[in-house]
C-alpha cells in the first residue's frame, strides 16, 4: 500500500542520556543526512509507539532496554511527502561504548554542545523539555523547502520558534 502524500507516518524516537549528555545518532541516511537524531524509527503494521521505540533502539544500538519513559509527541506537518507524528521517549542508561549502528555513527554529545552540532531544527525544543522533565506536544510547521517556519507546543499553547522570531 502506498501512502498518500501528505498523511502522516508513525514514528518512535529514543533520547538515550547518561546524566547530561546523549547518545545521538549521527545518521548516515536521509531523512536529515548528517544530522544528529535520536535513535528510531518507523512503527511497522499494528506496532504501538513503546514497542517500536523498544524494537528501533535494540535495532540500533544492540541494547535491549527494560523500561522507557515518555516524554511527548512531535507533530511535522509540510507540503510535501515530510509528515511525521513522533512519539518520544527518554532512557537513562550506563555510558557504553557508542555501539555500532547501519544507519549512521552513533555519540555521546553533552547536552549544553547540542546547539553547536547539526541537528533537525526542532531537536533542540525537545531535549530542553526533556531535560527540564516538562510534558510536550510540538506541533512544527515546514514550507515546501522544508524549512521550519513555527513550531508551537500545544499543551501551554506557547509558541517555541516562529521564522519571524514571534
Amino acid at each position: 500500500m502506498k501512502i498518500p502524500i501528505g498523511l502522516k507516518k508513525s514514528a518512535a524516537m529514543v533520547v538515550l542520556r547518561h546524566k547530561e549528555q546523549f547518545l545521538l545518532l549521527k545518521r548516515a541516511n536521509p531523512p536529515h543526512p548528517g544530522k544528529y537524531l535520536p535513535v528510531g524509527g518507523k512503527l511497522e503494521p499494528f506496532e504501538d509507539p513503546y514497542s517500536a521505540a523498544i524494537r528501533e533502539t535494540k535495532e540500533e544500538t544492540g541494547l535491549q532496554l527494560d523500561y522507557l519513559s515518555f516524554c511527548g509527541i512531535l507533530i511535522e506537518s509540510s507540503p510535501s511527502q515530510y509528515n511525521w507524528q513522533s512519539s518520544i521517549y527518554v532512557a537513562d542508561i550506563d555510558k557504553i561504548h557508542p555501539p555500532f549502528c547501519s544507519e549512521g555513527q552513533l555519540e555521546w554529545i553533552p547536552y549544553h554542545k547540542v546547539p553547536q552540532i547539526p541537528t533537525p531544527e526542532t531537536d533542540w525544543q525537545v531535549y530542553q523539555y526533556i531535560m527540564n522533565q516538562k510534558p510536550f506536544v510540538f506541533n512544527a510547521l515546514y514550507n515546501e523547502a522544508l524549512n521550519l517556519v513555527e513550531m508551537t507546543e500545544e499543551i501551554e499553547r506557547v509558541k517555541v520558534f516562529s521564522i519571524n522570531g514571534k
